[in-house]
């Protein structure tokens, strides 16, 4: 018979699984996800929100909220009204138009709310512009006891004021909260040294300081915001929205799209 040492010491090793199998450790615990509200938009119809794009948007968030992390989220209201075009294509006043782009953004986020919600993903909308009707007004404290009560705070209403776009408000958010990092889902897997779109040797950056970015001009965000997160070291993680699991992948640190910091 095998003899057992009752005092020998036993290692374990804990490795924390989803659903999956997939390890779940966020590199990030409170976070900022600024995504275009292009986004939603349905590329054949031209609808400004497409209920199946939107309820794939939901998951990746849900998949987020379900590491545990504090989710704070900007959209943008782009694909109903954007200040600068209404300026240039309709003939509208830029304080006026910017106006309308930010009662977009409520729009996109009662849709993101409600979406959400269906999910079981307990869900906020904060309003820099008052609509009490439909979100609550932006404070910095109930933004704040929101996720720390796990709730999902979605920043519409931009920062309020014209002149200002939803990169702005995510930077101002972002710092406001504490988060620990803007992450930015956009249409092109990082950040390039010119347009892949338009260069087919256009080189990707997988990481990059402030400097070099405003060195090299390299548009990351509108000037306003990332002087913010420059001034503030926040760091900005750009990624491609269509990629699968992007945002989850890009909570847990792994090397996806380009991290500005």
């Amino acid at each position: 018979m095998q003899r057992i040492d009752l005092f020998k010491p036993v290692t374990t090793l804990l490795i924390l699984m989803d659903a999956t199998g997939e390890g779940n450790i966020p590199r990030y615990k409170r976070i900022v996800l600024k995504i275009s509200g292009e986004v939603l938009r349905c590329k054949d119809s031209g609808e400004t929100i497409d209920g199946a794009i939107l309820h794939k948007v939901c998951e990746e968030i849900k998949a987020v909220y379900d590491l545990g992390v504090q989710v704070g989220l900007v959209v943008g209201g782009g694909n109903i009204f954007r200040g600068l075009s209404g300026k240039q294509k309709r003939g509208v006043d830029r304080t006026t138009g910017d106006y309308m782009g930010m009662l977009a953004t409520a729009i996109n986020g009662m849709a993101l709310m409600d979406c959400l919600e269906k999910m079981d993903v307990p869900t906020r909308v904060l309003s820099a512009i008052e609509m009490n009707k439909v979100a609550e007004p932006y404070i910095l404290r109930r933004a704040t006891r929101h996720l720390e009560k796990n709730r999902v705070v979605i920043f519409v209403g931009g920062t309020g004021n014209p002149y200002f776009t939803t990169d702005t408000a995510a930077a101002l958010r972002a710092n406001e909260i504490d988060a620990d990092a803007i992450l930015k889902a956009t249409k092109v897997d990082g950040v390039y040294d010119k347009d892949p779109m338009e260069h087919d040797d256009a080189v990707k950056f997988d990481e990059l300081s402030y400097t070099t970015a405003l060195k090299s001009r390299l548009r990351v965000m509108d000037a306003t915001a990332f002087a913010m997160c420059q001034e503030n070291n926040m760091p900005i993680m750009v990624f491609n929205m269509n990629e699968e699991k992007s945002i989850r992948r890009a909570v847990l640190g792994e090397k996806i799209g380009t991290l500005v910091h």
